[in-house]
């Protein structure tokens, strides 16, 4: 008995991750990035302030101190967003008797949320953290960069998965431009564009 709760939480926390990475991927693109009939608060939030204040620039670093407010979500995001996330573990829950699933998902998805807004503060707030050191924090900076310089590319900051399997996902530039710099930052200007340089 044991041993299906926990094939069931695993399965919950394996497809919450998933899961997590495609309800980032739409909520970035569909909600984030337009607004949604009267609903205009996520678009201004997102697109308009913080899309103003950080570009692909310079200026994808924070540069004046009052927009630090302007990097993570509200602080009531996280609740609602995992709340509306969990709905469809709930229904599976109910319909298998099974609340281990449905546990294994809080815990990705709530894990998730908390690793988003955190690579997302250190990426446009670096400070050198022990996080920002790896190459897998690198390669996401750079994917998340290039979303500040092409905004209909690149919605994932955590997980690309659904920027890959639903075709949005951008390695390099396509065209050369001044691109912020720095030791958790890649290139990501074009191939010919880097050998010019060397």
């Amino acid at each position: 008995m044991i041993y299906v709760t926990l094939i069931w939480a695993l399965a919950g926390l394996l497809v919450g991750i998933v899961f997590a990475s495609f309800f980032e991927w739409t909520l970035h693109k569909y909600v984030m990035h337009r607004p949604v009939g009267k609903f205009r608060y996520a678009f201004n939030a997102h697109a308009v302030v913080h899309h103003q204040t950080f570009k692909a620039d310079h200026t994808y670093h924070l540069q004046n101190d009052k927009d630090k407010e302007t990097i993570p979500m509200a602080w009531w995001n996280g609740p609602v967003l995992i709340m509306i996330g969990m709905i469809p573990y709930v229904v599976i829950s109910l319909l298998v008797k099974e609340w281990a699933f449905t546990i294994g998902g809080l815990i990705a998805f709530a894990g998730y949320y908390g690793v988003y807004e955190y690579l997302h503060w250190c990426m446009h707030l670096p400070k050198a953290r022990r996080c920002e050191k790896p190459e897998f924090f690198r390669r996401i900076n750079g994917h998340h960069l290039l979303h500040h310089r092409y905004m209909h590319k690149n919605f994932n900051v955590v997980l690309p998965l659904a920027d890959w399997v639903l075709g949005t996902l951008l390695i390099r530039s396509k065209t050369r431009f001044a691109q912020a710099t720095g030791p958790s930052l890649p290139n990501v200007q074009p191939l010919e564009s880097q050998s010019l340089d060397q």
